[in-house]
């Protein structure tokens, strides 16, 4: 039997983002292993209903102790020699680094790592990166290079994150392969008829100055000086990151009409009464699962033209696309649906057919099994072979 173990830093992201992928492997005869730090009962109860086998690792998700990760890659080297899977992959950016250093040592047969995006160290202010941030860029860089060394494939959601690697040297271009977004079903995000009246934006993120919410929250007062009754809804928690946005700033913007922020709630009842996405996003994404959410539903989309966010949008056919920090333009934007509100139906139907084309997660993860099968004899219902894109 085939054994293929996921290694992340994150236990809930195998349920919220690998879910569907491990239990189609499961139901293929596979013996799927979910390794990841501090699993909580619900999840564990999850990953086993999915068919796979949840084990406890040492990994923290931030941190640079070369000590402490040193000790947690033996570690975890050690427990895949006791598993002896044929595949690892491993995502997230502790487990594509030190996760694919210790497979290596386990003498794992295929190795694929992981890019979700380049994440808050990649990610530029304002103002350029800071002395502080390009040290950091650099080491983190060479890390990944020392990781992804021990990588057979190492799969990008974005060509932007792609290029940038491999322009790096970080990789050759052989081992690289384009995946596109992760994926959404389309069953369970189904179309529905966009709202026209009355106009109403939604963001959700988290709430980080890189995603952006300083420019929505900016727009939406230019929109309402000229028509208060737009609605413009936020969805998101506060986060611990450097770049969060505070709870008295959301507040604030609550008190004055502008935003409703609902905080960390289901998202899809808020995109039912939506009429169009918004995420301003300056933040190095892979491809926001949240927008491929509000493409499935037929929603426009104005997002920025960024890694990531660029590719959920054809400029003028599903949406707009504008400039990082520029409030003022993507209040212009939103105004276009207030000035032709046929464009919240005809784009949203766009939005639609380009979910379907390219954020089906069925068809996303048929190309990651016949990848994860592609090295190997024991997987006979797999194709064999799968093109490098």
């Amino acid at each position: 039997m085939l054994k293929l173990a996921f290694i992340t830093s994150h236990a809930p992201s195998l349920t919220h983002f690998r879910g569907q992928l491990i239990k189609a492997l499961c139901d293929k005869g596979i013996q799927v292993f979910t390794l990841a730090p501090n699993f909580d009962d619900e999840t564990r109860m999850a990953v086993q209903s999915l068919g796979a086998i949840p084990i406890d690792c040492s990994m923290s998700r931030v941190g640079m102790n070369p000590f402490v990760d040193i000790l947690s890659t033996w570690q975890l080297a050690r427990l895949l020699k006791r598993i002896h899977p044929d595949i690892v992959l491993n995502y997230f950016i502790k487990p594509v680094i030190f996760g694919s250093l210790a497979a290596k040592w386990a003498d794992v047969p295929y190795r694929i790592a992981l890019i979700e995006g380049l994440g808050f160290i990649f990610t530029p202010s304002p103002t350029g990166f800071s002395l502080a941030r390009r040290v950091l860029k650099r080491l983190v860089m060479l890390l990944y290079k020392l990781g992804l060394s021990c990588a057979d494939k190492v799969i990008f959601l974005n060509p932007d994150d792609q290029n940038e690697f491999i322009a790096a040297r970080l990789l050759p271009a052989s081992k690289t392969f384009l995946l596109g977004g992760i994926g959404v079903d389309l069953n369970k995000w189904p179309f529905t008829h966009p709202v026209v009246e009355p106009l109403t934006f939604l963001m959700v993120a988290r709430l980080l100055r890189e995603k952006g919410v300083e420019d929505y929250v900016n727009a939406a007062r230019i929109v309402k000086k000229i028509n208060p009754q737009v609605r413009f809804i936020l969805l998101g928690d506060l986060d611990e990151n450097p770049g969060a946005i505070t709870r008295s700033e959301v507040q604030a913007w609550y008190d004055e009409g502008i935003v409703e922020w609902q905080g960390h709630v289901p998202v899809q009842p808020w995109l039912v009464q939506t009429s169009v996405f918004v995420l301003p996003s300056s933040y190095r994404e892979g491809v926001p699962l949240s927008t491929q959410e509000a493409l499935a539903m037929g929603r426009p989309v104005i997002t920025t033209d960024v890694p990531g966010c660029r590719q959920t949008v054809a400029d003028g056919v599903n949406g707009f696309l504008v400039p990082v920090h520029s409030p003022e333009l993507l209040a212009e934007k939103m105004m276009a649906f207030m000035q032709h509100p046929e464009l919240i139906t005809s784009m949203g139907l766009a939005s639609r057919q380009l979910a379907l084309e390219h954020y089906d997660i069925c068809k996303v993860n048929q190309r990651l099994i016949q990848l994860i099968c592609s090295k190997t004899s024991k997987c006979g219902q797999c194709p064999p072979t799968v093109a490098a894109s």
